[in-house]
């Protein structure tokens, strides 16, 4: 690569290393700095000072059990809502994209439009609907108490399939439409119906992007805040520990800012280390 090539990378990649630096490098790297000290007092009411005290902060976010029983909290939610949402998304892609749907840009601007209400604004809507005392539909509230410590959490989850299924629908459907239209043509011509293009041929080749898909909700999952800090308002089962992101947050503001980020590294690992791994199962099994 000649002296003038070189220059012209270095050009055209300089801002957006600049940008990742600045955002994404210096705040994890000052959230790790953050997480070594802990806070110190000269005496019972002396002023309060930071130390360096080492894995001090991550001995305490491993024997916080309120911390771990939101992460197992957030799991089984992401185990039963990820699929189900991608499922649905899955189906609905595939119907606009058979041609058996009349209104089809009617249906991709409907099925988009949650994703542009702001997730607080939707856990809101969603909070009133499902109040008791505030709900439309209160002979079905009034039955089933959906904000209940036993429900809480599928009414969260609905929310959030309500919100992303639209968004997920997109980028399916966006993979459907770069399949060869030629391949759809051999297979009618061999005897094929819809759902046996949609099984054989479709869902094969949008595995990419159903993939994807999966990586953003799992990462979405463990980093799950909007909807339980609204829902604190709506229903006492919901504390300040429910999800991981809601500690962090309830730490901070005590302020505890070094357990907070500790936590935060800790939260950040795991998700790391939980799309690392669905992204190599995957890749065994030939998905991608």
């Amino acid at each position: 690569m000649t002296r003038t090539r070189r220059r012209a990378v270095l050009i055209f990649v300089m801002p957006f290393g600049l940008l990742f630096t600045l955002f994404y490098l210096v705040p994890i790297g000052y959230a790790i700095g953050q997480s070594l000290y802990v806070v110190r007092r000269t005496g019972t009411f002396g002023p309060a000072h930071e130390v360096f005290g080492g894995l001090a902060q991550y001995e305490r976010v491993f024997s916080d059990t309120p911390f771990w029983q939101s992460v197992g909290r957030v799991l089984a939610f992401g185990v039963v809502q990820v699929p189900v949402m991608l499922g649905l998304a899955l189906v609905l892609a595939l119907l606009l994209d058979s041609g058996l749907v009349r209104g089809r840009r009617f249906f991709q601007l409907a099925f988009f439009v949650p994703y542009a209400v702001p997730g607080v604004v939707a856990a809101i809507m969603w909070g009133f609907l499902y109040s008791p005392n505030l709900s439309p539909f209160k002979p079905v509230t009034g039955a089933v108490d959906l904000l209940s410590a036993d429900l809480v959490l599928w009414a969260m989850a609905n929310v959030v399939t309500w919100v992303y299924v639209g968004y997920n629908v997109l980028i399916i459907y966006s993979a459907l439409l770069a399949i060869p239209a030629e391949l759809y043509e051999s297979a009618r011509l061999d005897g094929a119906g819809h759902l046996r293009i949609a099984w054989a041929i479709k869902i094969p080749l949008v595995r990419p992007a159903i993939v994807l898909t999966a990586v953003f909700s799992i990462i979405g999952t463990l980093q799950l805040l909007a909807e339980p800090q609204v829902f604190r308002s709506f229903s006492s089962a919901v504390s300040s520990t429910y999800t991981p992101n809601l500690t962090v947050y309830s730490t901070s503001s005590i302020p505890n800012f070094n357990l907070a980020a500790a936590f935060s590294v800790v939260l950040a690992l795991a998700t790391f280390v939980l799309s690392f791994a669905f992204l190599k199962t995957v890749q065994r099994r030939g998905i991608q």
